[in-house]
């Protein structure tokens, strides 16, 4: 009898995960929005937290936690419990480039788990209409961004060294004041992501010079892309993943996996996400997961050639 104790109490140990994973989910889920309310992440969060919802059949709470561009919320999913009732959706910014320009309390691959990447959504280069710039070959400009460590602050960048030309990078706060800038001539170009541009295109404000995506967006079907125009290395998209606390057991990923994927692959979701210019894309745990080690050292690249400053 004294040899059956040992096993009996690894049982007791391991009944409670296993059987929180077979009843997963039995209560809301929270899900961490890293940035205010109304923007592309929030936007795509809500729309796809919201089929889910009805997958799992369970009440998923959108929690908006902005703050250092989108470090401090996705800090709050690492530091979570790992049964899968707190995820987040976080962007680039967060989970590839911040942990190369600043301290950050974790690190992506190790304190998060990767679930799936949900959404890329292309960087589109446009420049203001008193530019005499048309096409790639004739710009000559300063640049713009939404802010240092931004994706279209290293767009910008990945920009200047892929054209070998010299520019100023010019940071704000946020996407709408820069096309404020724009718009009013205080600068020449941006780098931002698409939705944010789109009504000014369209209203014959700004003039559209390449979109970095592979491919040409439905939304804007008539901008080439970089490769076209010549710089098949300047592939700048946003994009946005879901992840969760790591050691979350796998069954529990499983789950969230599945069900985000369905989400995303659906009909109506795709129809809701058009106007934010998002490609949904939807894979495994372990695809996402090479995937952000793979940007990650992308933009760590971008960041040491180009000279960005940095606070590590």
């Amino acid at each position: 009898m004294k040899g059956l104790k040992p096993l009996l109490i690894a049982l007791a140990v391991l009944c409670p995960t296993v059987a929180q994973a077979q009843d997963f989910p039995n209560r809301n889920i929270r899900l961490i929005v890293p940035f205010p309310p109304g923007g592309p992440n929030d936007i795509i969060a809500r729309v796809v937290g919201k089929r889910m919802e009805e997958i799992l059949k369970q009440t998923i709470v959108v929690d908006n936690r902005s703050g250092q561009g989108g470090v401090l919320g996705t800090d709050l999913v690492a530091k979570a419990a790992p049964n899968g009732y707190t995820v987040g959706i976080a962007s680039a910014g967060a989970l590839a480039i911040s942990p190369s320009m600043e301290k950050v309390a974790y690190d992506t691959l190790k304190d998060l788990q990767p679930v799936t990447l949900v959404a890329k959504i292309p960087e589109m280069l446009v420049v203001a209409t008193s530019v005499p710039a048309s096409n790639m070959k004739e710009l000559v400009a300063l640049a713009s961004s939404s802010g240092p460590g931004s994706m279209p602050h290293l767009a910008g960048e990945l920009f200047k060294l892929t054209a070998k030309i010299d520019m100023t990078h010019v940071p704000y706060k946020g996407a709408a004041p820069a096309v404020n800038d724009l718009l009013g001539q205080q600068v020449q170009m941006v780098f931002l992501d698409l939705p944010v541009l789109l009504p000014q295109i369209n209203a014959g404000k700004l003039r559209p010079i390449a979109v970095g995506a592979p491919e040409r967006v439905p939304s804007a079907p008539d901008v080439p892309t970089t490769a076209e125009v010549g710089m098949p290395d300047l592939l700048t998209e946003n994009w946005y993943g879901m992840v969760a606390p790591a050691h979350t057991p796998p069954k529990i990923v499983a789950i969230l996996n599945k069900a985000a994927v369905e989400a995303i692959k659906d009909s109506e979701v795709k129809e809701k996400l058009a106007s934010q210019g998002a490609i949904l894309v939807g894979d495994k745990p372990e695809q996402f997961a090479a995937y952000i080690d793979s940007e990650t050292k992308k933009w760590a690249m971008v960041i040491k050639e180009a000279g960005v400053p940095t606070t590590k």
